[in-house]
């Protein structure tokens, strides 16, 4: 499955076959030596620009990736999966459809990507959303561990073209010739962590799989590279496993991560396109060595914006405001002006309070003012990020994609304490629960009090809940549904606009708002 390109580049990126036909311009003679530009990104879930405007963007993305062309022909841009999902446009219709990922595809054609991963997050939307994207890709994808299961066979994820499908390679060579006619072949491994178990997708062995493809590509290619997305301690373990592989290029954590081990460089930008990382490589083929420089570049305001890129990037905004807007909200309005940044990432909201979770908490208090408890699940803050000030209205939608409402319920103090016990035992994971301060746990004891008096197991407790909560799919809480016996009453779900607990989202807006009243 593997193949093999040569990248010639004149006035812009074009790919031809393996045959390599290029011609050493006139006078210069080859000197065994070339320089080769990646550009890489990772976990990019936002085509515009955050912050107010301050930083990242696809636009400006763009614009980074024409600026190394200028420099060097021999260019290229990877991104190092998780941009599918999850988004706030997944939830939203476009032409009858769910977006589910199309704005990103369609901004990542506009700013050149070149290569792609799968992220795990990719396969969080259904498979005929995640094969629409496929199609609609003008990037190569690379899948050395991840494969389609279809009627119980395993192969390939392809693209589906007019000439028939193109199966994803498990490994993928590119030659590059430069001005005086030195060529060098660089072959990729994409490896993705087995951790979202979607009945469509099949995983091998990232560490047997990387050794495999590895010990394949070695002695044809002069570098090898691993375009990863996983956690960096794996990563960290691959360089360890394969002291040969030249660098990876890695997703999966959010925020900007740099590594050497022994001579294998290891590379994560931030989340959202917020910098990117500028990686040189020198090939000296007489003497057989490599060097490798890189640099992190922020992606702000001093980036200009790429005219084409961005035409797609306010098209897609357009749209998104317009489904915001048929939703009851005002994606631009400020929500709350000043205060602290605001801590939705994930390794913390997994497994501790931040003021980011007390305030979600908080809202869903002032919209149910009669509940006694509100919990919420710490997977359904999706933002990964710290907010800073000012937050707008699509800073809350963006942080919780999913939306949904605010549901009360009449509950036994037994299974209230069900609850939290399950809560308990998904720290780390988005099951890990977010709830009312004056609900504590003493450590000693192991006994639940609400506002210091013990949660009595016959009592019955009035619990503002997130619809999705309530429907049992949540890790170890499958017994959380309406038909629960422990449940005296379940009350209708809100549903009119003006109410904040028909939309979770509305409710935090509306106590973000009322402190600055």
């Amino acid at each position: 499955m593997k193949k093999s390109i040569l990248l010639h580049l004149v006035a812009s990126l074009i790919f031809f076959s393996s045959c390599n036909t290029a011609q050493p311009a006139a006078g210069k003679k080859d000197n065994g030596q070339i320089d080769i530009t990646i550009v890489q990104i990772n976990d990019v879930y936002e085509i515009a620009p955050l912050d107010g405007g301050k930083s990242g963007g696809m636009a400006r993305v763009a614009t980074i990736k024409k600026q190394q062309l200028q420099k060097n022909k021999n260019t290229i841009m990877v991104i190092a999966g998780d941009f599918l999902s999850p988004s706030v446009y997944n939830s939203l219709k476009y032409e009858g459809s769910r977006i589910r990922g199309k704005q990103m595809v369609d901004a990542m054609n506009a700013a050149g990507v070149d290569l792609a991963v799968f992220g795990n997050h990719e396969f969080d939307i259904p498979e005929a959303d995640v094969q629409k994207r496929i199609n609609e890709s003008n990037f190569q994808w690379i899948s050395s561990n991840t494969f389609q299961v279809t009627n119980g066979k395993i192969h390939p994820f392809q693209k589906e073209k007019a000439a028939g499908a193109e199966p994803f390679p498990e490994t993928y060579t590119m030659t590059f010739t430069d001005e005086d006619g030195t060529t060098a072949t660089i072959g990729f491994i994409g490896l993705t962590l087995p951790f979202n178990k979607a009945p469509y997708v099949s995983y091998t062995d990232v560490f047997t799989t990387a050794q495999k493809y590895y010990d394949e590509l070695k002695d044809k290619c002069n570098a090898v590279i691993a375009i990863t997305h996983q956690s960096l301690d794996d990563d960290i373990k691959l360089a360890r496993q394969i002291p040969g592989l030249a660098l990876i290029i890695g997703g999966h954590e959010h925020e900007r991560h740099y590594a050497k081990i022994n001579q294998v460089y290891i590379t994560k930008a931030d989340a959202n396109a917020k910098s990117a990382y500028i990686i040189k490589l020198n090939i000296n083929k007489k003497r057989q060595k490599l060097k490798l420089k890189t640099q992190i570049v922020d992606i702000d305001q001093s980036v200009l914006l790429d005219s084409a890129t961005n035409v797609v990037v306010q098209k897609w905004t357009e749209i998104g405001d317009n489904n915001y807007a048929s939703l009851g909200f005002d994606a631009r309005k400020v929500a709350m002006q000043n205060g602290e940044p605001l801590d939705g990432r994930e390794a913390y909201i997994r497994a501790t309070k931040t003021n980011f979770t007390k305030l979600i908490v908080r809202g869903m208090e002032k919209a149910s003012p009669a509940s006694d408890v509100c919990i919420i699940n710490s997977g359904s803050i999706r933002v990964d990020d710290i907010l800073p000030m000012p937050v707008t209205q699509y800073d809350v939608i963006r942080s919780l994609p999913f939306g949904g409402s605010i549901l009360e319920v009449d509950i036994k103090g037994s299974l209230l304490i069900r609850i939290l016990e399950a809560g308990i035992k998904n720290w780390g994971n988005g099951g890990f629960l977010q709830y009312s301060e004056s609900v504590n746990k003493d450590s000693i004891a192991g006994t639940w009090s609400l506002k210091n008096v013990p949660l009595d197991a016959g009592k019955i407790y009035k619990v503002a809940i997130t619809d999705f909560l309530m429907t049992g799919g949540e890790a170890n809480m499958d017994f959380l549904t309406k038909d629960n016996p422990d449940i005296a009453k379940l009350y209708p779900a809100f549903t009119d606009l003006k109410d904040p607990r028909s939309d979770i989202r509305r409710a935090i807006i509306n106590y973000m708002e009322g402190l600055g009243q």
